[in-house]
């Protein structure tokens, strides 16, 4: 019976997932490995279905653990938002909060937490805007934006904002199930330069694959360049190429439903960095200051 799952399974369950192995999901909750694997297993007792693929190198959630996985994650969400309610509706604001963010911020991260947001602050409305990083960052610098949400790792100079780091994902390799280059539990850039690449151009992504791939004297052989993301999941799935790009914008899946997969590359990759810039010296307005506060203790970073 689900009756008998309890938020400490959810927790851990998520824990395995965002890490991707369990020895790392035991040591971020401070737990035994043990402790996770037996709620994963119990999980998986309780659903009749496999969450994780095990390999040698960690865990991959499955389509069904996928799935799972983001109840999972809006339960606990959820849950934090309920105990900090209390703190966050000490005053009932109204009003409107001037914010750009980037493409690929905007489609696989703002979302939910804006949903979170309005939850609790359901009279404070969004004036939303899609732009490239340096038109948010100018927007913001001149004041006609109160915030910007961006890839803080791509900004140069970044103490010209007042600014946060929001999320850190790791950036893995992608393959199509089954690709020869999988069968290395940690692949090396250099195993990755010898096939296909499909390198996704949106928000910088050629100015970032450079320069980690050149601070590691290498460099990527590009088969096809993309602003797609979906195209590039395609190209990556049917086996035309393989990518590196950050879990952020994961899925398992193409959209004709072909297996991608991840792996933790050998060479240290850094991470993206996912991040919130407002003018300096500015002094927010009520809407925007109660945002500013939420995005931080949400993301907890």
């Amino acid at each position: 019976m689900t009756s008998d799952v309890t938020l400490r399974q959810l927790r851990y369950f998520a824990a395995a997932a965002e890490t991707g192995q369990f020895s790392m999901a035991a040591a971020s909750v401070f737990v035994s490995q043990s402790a996770i694997t037996n709620a994963v297993l119990l999980l998986e007792d309780r659903l009749g279905v496999k969450l994780f693929d095990r390999r040698p190198h960690g865990v991959a959630l499955t389509a069904e653990g996928h799935s799972f996985y983001q109840h999972a994650r809006h339960i606990l969400d959820s849950l934090q938002d309920a105990l900090r309610e209390p703190r966050f509706r000490i005053n009932d604001l109204h009003g409107a909060i001037r914010i750009a963010a980037t493409y690929s911020v905007l489609g696989y991260f703002l979302p939910p937490l804006f949903a979170r947001f309005r939850a609790n602050y359901p009279d404070i409305d969004f004036d939303l805007h899609d732009r490239g990083r340096r038109k948010v960052e100018a927007a913001v610098l001149c004041g006609e934006m109160e915030l910007g949400v961006v890839i803080l790792s791509n900004v140069d100079h970044r103490e010209r904002f007042g600014h946060h780091v929001l999320m850190r994902s790791r950036r893995q390799l992608w393959a199509a199930s089954g690709h020869p280059v999988l069968e290395q539990p940690y692949p090396s850039l250099a195993d990755i330069a010898r096939q296909p690449y499909i390198l996704l151009t949106i928000d910088e992504g050629e100015e970032s694959n450079r320069r980690y791939w050149t601070d590691n004297g290498l460099a990527p052989n590009v088969a096809f360049r993309t602003n797609g993301m979906e195209a590039l999941r395609g190209l990556v799935a049917h086996g035309f190429g393989v990518t590196i790009l950050s879990d952020m914008v994961y899925r398992p899946w193409s959209l004709e439903g072909k297996k991608i997969e991840a792996r933790p590359i050998l060479d240290a990759i850094p991470h993206l960095e996912v991040g919130l810039i407002w003018a300096k010296d500015a002094t927010l307005a009520a809407p925007a200051e109660a945002l500013r506060q939420f995005l931080i203790q949400a993301c907890g970073n």
